[in-house]
């Protein structure tokens, strides 16, 4: 069968390659083409656009990029057309993608949607028009399949490829001494996230925190083909390490973390790593998205579980003092550190039904073949 499959966003890239490697398993004959990045170029897919030409995020930044994401709306609907796929997997990436679902489901080209968008945040009214143009809707996240039952639709529930990557994960032994960190003092985990604008705004609070703190060791989980003068104020301390592309080995051995609000916070939470987030945004953007977001948290932890397990504090509240003040508590307090790595266990527990990965792709190729 032909594949035509559009990621994103790094962590699409990601998921898509486990999910084409599911895919391969199953079908001898795949052919796989579409926009996604270097994992799933590495698993033999054909890529027309990377996505670090699609990776704009944030109402103003969508704005000020509208006339690239026509362009590339335009291509990707033409090599749709050339290329003929039995099917287009749509994974995350909701703007672009949504669009690309309304262009295809009436050429009669089967759609299907993998991780789809968080509208359960925010414009909740979107499922009607997902559900219109989607086939089947394959969700990560426990509580979405009965929020999808309220507009009448049944959607498969698949696991969390997070914790996927989790499992798969093997720890460097020698990681410790590779960077050479001391045992006696406790290594704190700062992951400012991986676009441009989280880092602009989270870097300089971090370095000031840093600053607060000499007898811990702070370690950059940093991303590469970021441009490294986004981590100056923190690269200026003779006191932090820098790890790249390398962050589970570094949850692995931290003692606390301070993570920017994303995937990271069900990542760093899975690792069992005490945790604060953090989110710092554009007024204009949060003033926005304050009055649309339907949900009491950020935080991927808090959602799935339903309650406050790690604390969020989000713009005017993310200051160096209140950040502080968190971070000591995680590192010191022992009762308080407990408490969350119970609850971080529970969360496990609800995610783990198996690779989401390898569930979706035996239910896509079980509906694909009628």
């Amino acid at each position: 069968m032909r594949y035509y499959i559009i990621a994103g966003e790094r962590s699409g890239d990601l998921h898509g390659s486990n999910l084409i490697k599911a895919l391969k398993k199953l079908d001898n004959d795949a052919v796989f083409r579409g926009f996604g990045g270097d994992y799933m170029k590495q698993e033999g897919m054909d890529i027309v656009v990377h996505y670090e030409q699609l990776a704009f995020m944030g109402f103003v930044t969508l704005i000020a990029n509208y006339g690239t994401i026509q362009r590339m709306l335009k291509l990707c609907k033409s090599d749709i057309l050339q290329f003929k796929p039995d099917v287009v997997i749509l994974i995350d990436y909701g703007g672009f993608n949504r669009r690309i679902a309304k262009f295809a489901k009436p050429l009669g080209i089967k759609t299907f949607y993998y991780i789809p968008p968080k509208i359960w945040a925010w414009y909740q009214s979107r499922a009607k028009e997902i559900k219109a143009n989607v086939d089947r809707l394959f969700v990560i996240l426990p509580f979405e399949k009965e929020f999808y039952k309220k507009y009448n639709w049944e959607v498969d529930y698949v696991g969390n490829p997070v914790l996927d990557a989790v499992k798969k994960f093997h720890p460097d032994i020698d990681f410790l001494t590779k960077h050479g960190f001391s045992s006696a003092k406790p290594i704190v985990a700062l992951l400012p996230g991986s676009r441009k604008m989280e880092l602009k705004r989270m870097v300089p609070v971090m370095a000031e925190i840093v600053k607060r703190f000499p007898d811990f060791q702070f370690v950059v989980a940093a991303v590469d083909g970021l441009d490294p003068l986004l981590y100056s104020p923190l690269k200026q301390l003779p006191s932090v390490k820098f790890i790249t592309d390398d962050t589970y080995n570094l949850l692995h051995v931290a003692k606390a973390a301070i993570v920017t609000s994303g995937t990271a916070t069900l990542e760093t939470g899975l690792f069992r790593v005490p945790q604060v987030c953090v989110y710092i945004t554009g007024w204009l953007e949060f003033k926005i998205a304050s009055s649309l977001v339907k949900v009491k948290f950020i935080s991927l932890v808090n959602l799935i579980a339903g309650k406050e397990v790690i604390r969020e504090l989000i713009q005017e509240k993310a200051t160096v003092d209140t950040i502080s003040a968190e971070l000591k508590k995680l590192v010191s307090d022992d009762s308080y550190r407990n408490e969350m790595l119970e609850e971080y266990k529970k969360l496990y527990k609800t995610l783990d039904t198996g690779s989401a990965s390898e569930n979706t792709a035996k239910l896509m190729f079980k509906y694909l073949n009628g």
